[in-house]
């Protein structure tokens, strides 16, 4: 019962976006400004206010360690996908990043669902960290394939814009900060906050629905479709080891294993976008990797509980 409980209202919202936007209920520009609400403004406000409030913050080594490197091991995996299934270059960056990038959105709504609120403070943290090296990752794929010739300055000034100025890291950072200096929050701040977040959730899965796109899924099925399966088999399976191998017991595993089982993440399409890659592969992507998590989350959901 608990796996519907958990992951029937987070993707009956998903597929809620798809149908407002098939009824016009939905615009293309109404999407793109909740999105920006989202990632700039409500999403890292909640991650400020789940880990700042917690009282003394723990950071769970073991388990970013955990996370490090099972996300090392399926970027190599993503290689020898590359280079065994002919991925051409123009493909290839898209094709790496979702392998192994992560709906942060989905596995926030999940986790709060199956493991309550005590285990909101454990994920933010582990996205916290894991954030600047997917970034790093995805973003040498894309300059290595994009045939341009780009700089070490080029790139190195590329990653450090993207990592300080990310709203996720930014609320996550200062979330541990006031955490360890004030504990808690004034009540008046902590209502105001509890009222912000309520619209986080259902705003971000409104609008993983909305921006679906099934159009290109015929043409790109084949290296969307392994894709998928490294990101919602081989990762969870690597993840699960490398959480042996750091002993990682408790609800430290539990959120880990439902962080490596996410569908990819939305953020592929914009990235790739940004450093001549091929968008269709990345919409094709999302839209089968999203569809096949339901089952990835519901086994590990199924195991874990």
């Amino acid at each position: 019962m608990i796996v519907l409980d958990s992951i029937f209202p987070v993707f009956g919202l998903i597929f809620l976006g798809v149908a407002l936007k098939r009824m016009h209920l939905t615009t293309d520009a109404f999407l793109s400004t909740s999105d920006r609400l989202v990632y700039f403004v409500f999403f890292p406000l909640m991650l400020f206010w789940k880990i700042g409030g917690a009282g003394t913050v723990t950071i769970d080594w073991s388990l970013c360690a955990a996370s490090l490197g099972a996300i090392v091991f399926i970027y190599g995996l993503s290689w020898f996908g590359i280079r065994t299934f002919k991925v051409t270059d123009y493909q290839a960056g898209t094709f790496s990043q979702s392998c192994y990038r992560f709906n942060t959105y989905i596995g926030m709504a999940v986790i709060i669902n199956a493991l309550g609120e005590n285990a909101v403070g454990i994920f933010g943290i582990l996205i916290g960290f894991i954030i600047p090296i997917v970034n790093l990752l995805a973003v040498t794929t894309l300059i290595w394939y994009s045939g341009k010739t780009v700089t070490a300055h080029d790139r190195n000034r590329l990653l450090i814009r993207a990592l300080i100025s990310n709203p996720l890291i930014i609320g996550c950072v200062a979330g541990i900060f006031y955490a360890h200096i004030f504990r808690r929050f004034p009540v008046f701040v902590d209502n105001t906050l509890r009222l912000t977040s309520l619209v986080t959730l259902p705003l971000a899965l409104l609008s993983i629905g909305g921006n679906l796109t099934f159009s290109n899924f015929k043409e790109y099925y084949k290296p969307s479709l392994l894709a998928a399966a490294i990101k919602l088999l081989a990762l969870p399976a690597a993840g699960f080891f490398f959480l042996q191998l750091f002993r990682v017991t408790g609800l430290s595993l539990q959120v880990g294993m439902l962080f490596f089982a996410l569908p990819t993440s939305t953020a592929i399409f914009i990235l790739s976008s940004q450093l001549n890659s091929d968008i269709r592969l990345a919409s094709a992507a999302i839209v089968i990797s999203t569809l096949l998590g339901i089952f990835s989350l519901t086994l590990v959901l199924t195991l874990i509980t």
